[in-house]
């Protein structure tokens, strides 16, 4: 296994543990002498980084495999996932807004999924990057609001706004891009069109 998918993998074995330091009730809520939230935020931040790495990593050395295609999407829906639910469960987010925000990735997931299957690529939406960007802000800072942090709550209340903003607008532009290119008449198939790595 090479070492961009080798941090995918981490970034997956990362989630159950952030959702166990995130739910489970320590005593005087320390870890070791931290308070788990800072715990917490620092292993969302170190899977995060990772998503970030893989990619870069993959692209410079030519390291792009189907392996890595299909695991770094599943890392990242997998870790955003587990977050939101657990901020829900600590009362940090609005459960609708984070079924809105779920509920648009598992929707594009599946327009993506019937494109590739009929061999055509849609271009990820400009504002994925940023609908990412947001996504993550947003949980490191209401992970970091509970209790005496109250103005990262604020802030990270605000980011999870814009992520869900961001989310349906790129999700509409997704949409809109899925009917015209599949609307559109066929070139000659050649092979299977290869997924498309940017957020979408």
């Amino acid at each position: 296994m090479n070492l961009p998918n080798a941090l995918t993998v981490g970034r997956i074995f990362l989630v159950p543990l952030l959702v166990v330091v995130l739910l489970t009730k320590f005593e005087g809520r320390l870890i070791l002498g931290v308070r788990k939230e800072f715990v917490g935020a620092a292993i969302f931040g170190l899977a995060s980084l990772t998503d970030v790495l893989d990619g870069y990593l993959a692209r410079r050395r030519k390291q792009i495999t189907t392996l890595g295609q299909l695991m770094d999407p599943l890392a990242d829906k997998l870790l955003v996932t587990a977050a939101l639910v657990s901020l829900v469960q600590m009362d940090l987010a609005p459960g609708w807004m984070v079924v809105v925000i779920l509920g648009r990735e598992f929707l594009v997931t599946v327009l993506r999924s019937i494109a590739h299957a009929r061999g055509v690529v849609i271009p990820a939406s400009p504002l994925g990057k940023f609908k990412m960007v947001s996504q993550v802000v947003a949980i490191l800072l209401l992970i970091l609001g509970r209790d005496h942090l109250q103005q990262f709550f604020i802030l990270g209340t605000i980011a999870l706004w814009i992520a869900m903003l961001t989310a349906l607008v790129s999700g509409f532009d997704y949409y809109r891009k899925f009917n015209h290119l599949l609307s559109a008449p066929k070139p000659p198939a050649s092979r299977p069109a290869a997924f498309d790595h940017e957020p979408s």
